[in-house]
């Protein structure tokens, strides 16, 4: 009975021992942490449709050429700025030239033969005066029968002939200035051509594309150069079949261009009526300020105001992103859990989110540092 009562003495102490242990658990557990939060609420927002384009000139000219021939110079490089009228590209026309020669040759011929047409012109008119003078006294004088008729017959021969040589040398003469006045035409032509060799800027801009250089033979209608008006852009933005019928001409669209760095404020000029039939997409030209810095080719983005719509909404800041992933940090029973979300659209300080949240939550905003999913919180009011 000793050894037992010895044997009970430890045990009772262990028991005691273990007994004070839910104690020494309960004063070590980590106090709440005192957090802010912010209800996931609905909020009237623009209903915004997104359309991606590209920066085009509203006005644009391929220049080439209208006639056959090498080219001698070209005056200009791409970048460079030039005004209407002025010099880009001479072509070879040294055949203009001759023909231009030939055709001036021609017309000197012509013009030293008309001194002498007029002459023949003057002589058959004469001859022809004396010759109806002659007939009319004929005439006069076989009225009276004083004269045979064989004599008549002769003056009135006379003034046949002299009417044909005078209408003749008349011909003659008209025949000088047609020809006059075809070889003015060839030269007037010539000169047209001449000046197609001499290729000029139809209006102020940027020569944006050089695609030919001196010594090459330029063909008509082969692109030689390529000039922007500048000061005069527009972005062209591929709008989906769908989304097409909520925009009109005359809208007002916020436009962001990457290399800008910054949104303008544009309109909508013109709707092509026509639907891609690669992408079922419709084109919509906006038109831009006027900016130094815009280009034809650059990349922009345009968002459509559509309307509006009540999306869950909740601050920016309340949002962690760890790579593709993104979460908040919800109060729920007193407890902190971390909740994934799928977030959409950002205006100003506020996030929409899609997924991942109900309205009426209430999600930790600030996060407090260090805090982890399952810690105690107290919600400060």
């Amino acid at each position: 009975m000793k050894n037992r009562a010895l044997w009970l003495i430890p045990s009772t102490l262990w028991l005691a021992g273990c007994s004070e242990s839910p104690r020494e658990v309960a004063s070590s557990k980590t106090p709440p942490v005192a957090v802010s939060v912010v209800p996931v609420a609905e909020q009237q927002w623009p209903s915004i449709y997104e359309a991606t384009g590209t920066v085009r000139a509203r006005t644009s000219a391929v220049i080439a050429a209208k006639l056959l021939g090498y080219v001698r110079d070209v005056k200009v490089q791409a970048g460079d700025r030039v005004r209407e009228g002025q010099l880009l590209v001479t072509l070879d026309a040294r055949d203009l030239d001759v023909n231009a020669s030939k055709a001036e040759a021609a017309l000197d011929e012509v013009r030293s033969s008309i001194p002498e047409a007029d002459n023949a012109v003057a002589g058959a008119k004469a001859s022809l005066d004396l010759a109806q003078t002659t007939f009319n006294r004929m005439q006069e004088l076989w009225n009276k029968k004083s004269i045979s008729n064989q004599e008549f017959d002769e003056s009135s021969a006379k003034l046949k002939s002299a009417q044909a040589a005078y209408e003749m040398a008349r011909g003659r003469r008209a025949q000088l200035d047609a020809q006059a006045a075809r070889v003015q035409q060839d030269i007037r032509s010539t000169e047209i051509a001449r000046s197609y060799a001499e290729i000029t800027a139809p209006f102020a801009g940027v020569v944006i594309a050089k695609s030919v250089d001196p010594g090459a033979m330029a063909v008509p209608g082969a692109p030689l150069l390529t000039i922007e008006r500048e000061g005069a852009y527009r972005l062209e933005a591929s709008v989906e079949e769908s989304r097409v019928a909520a925009i009109r001409v005359g809208q007002s669209v916020s436009v962001m261009l990457d290399g800008l760095d910054r949104t303008l404020d544009a309109r909508v000029s013109e709707i092509i009526p026509a639907v891609d039939a690669a992408s079922r997409s419709y084109t919509v030209k906006i038109d831009l300020p006027s900016l130094p810095a815009l280009r034809s080719g650059a990349f922009g983005r345009a968002s459509f105001s559509l309307g509006s719509r009540s999306p869950l909404t909740i601050p920016v800041g309340a949002v962690t992103a760890r790579g593709q992933l993104q979460s908040v940090v919800v109060a729920e029973n007193g407890i902190a859990h971390t909740r994934l979300i799928t977030s959409g659209q950002q205006s100003k300080d506020q996030v929409e989110v899609l997924s991942g949240l109900t309205a009426g939550e209430m999600v930790i905003f600030p996060v407090p540092s260090g805090l982890s999913d399952g810690a105690a919180v107290e919600v400060r009011r």
